[in-house]
């Protein structure tokens, strides 16, 4: 033990403390080599999609409810990319603005987007499988690619170049990471904190391994050949699913296909909250959603618990430790500078600037109760999402049923 500790420290819960801060810092320095990592895998780019090989006939589906303020734009992205034969469905789920009014004002004014109206939500069926599964069943492209409506499309070659992605590299699931936009403030601090969980439950290395169980995918921008869809029983097998694009990345890889999760490298973007609210309910639903087990929530509640608040509580409360005071404050102040220099760079991975990785305690903290929020939802009988209330015999259900008596909207 240091001799600049008291007596006091020695083989007592103090001592814990003490070594407890010092290998979490290590720990921390350690996940230097991942972000090495990080930076050197690959990115897609708009030069992927350069090439002579014929490219195959492709449909993008994109549902929207309520989505008024973003549809027009990402059917102008979608429009606007540069592939041979390309279809878009435009799903208007429901909508009670003027989603489908902009729809069929694009439609007429472009015939390779077909719109599709869906008024009803039958029971068994979450909302946007429901109108992705209607969606699909008029698509006549050889591939498939699936969008949301809060996607903003900067690059026109995005299509051709994960398309011609997939084929060069064989994959069957292809999901092309956004980039995420942040404007305010809570999204600033909320969001990397929440990424670095997803991250640490779906590490990309093990995701991208077929030897490994692993399964992620993000909905924003999920590409495969139609065959592959078939297979696994499209949005109809996991019809109860809040998290469809977890699920489907699971079925492809029990069905030993071949999985791919790549960053966008900023070919197009997704702003996916908006105020506290909207993140709180947001990511809750996503940690329950991918999560769904008290054992892999509970998890992440340890894990921020531990790696991302004990320094900075221990920092805070080093002054009731008597005279093991300085000894607890210098371990906690080293491992807060660990840390930090990993979480810079994090945050120059997240597109977002540096210093914001001051507030990384902040968001980590409302990570921490937004875990506990989504255990909440593994007690109750009902969860909401985009203005439907869901009524649930069982709401592990969502994760691992394809009974459509499971889940009910009832709103």
């Amino acid at each position: 033990m240091p001799g600049f500790l008291s007596p006091a420290v020695h083989f007592s819960w103090l001592s814990v403390w003490f070594w407890a801060l010092c290998l979490i810092g290590l720990i921390w320095l350690r996940r230097h080599l991942a972000i090495n990592r990080a930076r050197r895998d690959e990115v897609l780019s708009a030069c992927h999609a350069e090439g002579r090989e014929p490219l195959p006939t492709l449909s993008v589906l994109v549902a929207g409810k309520d989505e008024e303020p973003n549809i027009e734009r990402c059917l102008a992205g979608l429009l606007g990319q540069e592939y041979p034969v390309l279809e878009v469905i435009a799903i208007n789920d429901r909508s009670a603005d003027r989603t489908g009014q902009i729809i069929d004002h694009w439609a007429a004014a472009d015939a390779r987007l077909k719109p599709v109206h869906v008024d009803h939500l039958p029971a068994g069926w979450a909302g946007k499988n429901h109108a992705m599964h209607v969606g699909s069943q008029r698509a006549i492209g050889e591939w498939l690619c699936f969008t949301d409506a809060d996607c903003r499309f900067h690059s026109p070659r995005l299509l051709a170049a994960a398309v011609r992605y997939a084929l060069r590299h064989r994959v069957d699931l292809l999901s092309v990471l956004p980039q995420l936009e942040a404007r305010t403030f809570w999204e600033r601090v909320v969001q990397p904190p929440a990424g670095a969980i997803m991250v640490f439950w779906f590490p990309p290395a093990k995701v991208n391994d077929p030897r490994s169980s692993v399964a992620y995918a993000n909905g924003a921008f999920m590409l495969m050949p139609r065959a592959v869809y078939d297979r696994v029983g499209g949005h109809a097998q996991i019809r109860t699913a809040l998290n469809e694009d977890m699920q489907l990345a699971r079925r492809v890889k029990q069905s030993a296909l071949r999985l791919r999760v790549i960053p966008g490298g900023g070919l197009y973007t997704v702003r996916m909250y908006t105020g506290f609210w909207q993140i709180w309910n947001g990511w809750s639903r996503i940690f329950y959603g991918c999560f769904g087990s008290w054992s892999r929530l509970i998890g992440s509640a340890v894990f921020l618990s531990v790696f991302s608040l004990l320094a900075p509580l221990s920092l805070l409360l080093s002054p009731l430790a008597g005279s093991a005071g300085p000894a607890i404050a210098l371990a906690a102040g080293a491992a807060l500078l660990g840390q930090q220099t990993v979480l810079w760079r994090f945050y120059r991975l997240c597109a977002m600037p540096s210093w914001w990785a001051v507030t990384y305690p902040l968001g980590a903290a409302v990570c921490w109760a937004m875990t506990i929020n989504a255990m909440t939802r593994l007690l109750g009988v009902r969860t909401s999402w985009r203005g439907t209330i869901y009524q649930r015999r069982a709401m592990k259900e969502a994760c691992t049923s394809t009974d459509p008596d499971s889940l009910t909207p009832v709103s």
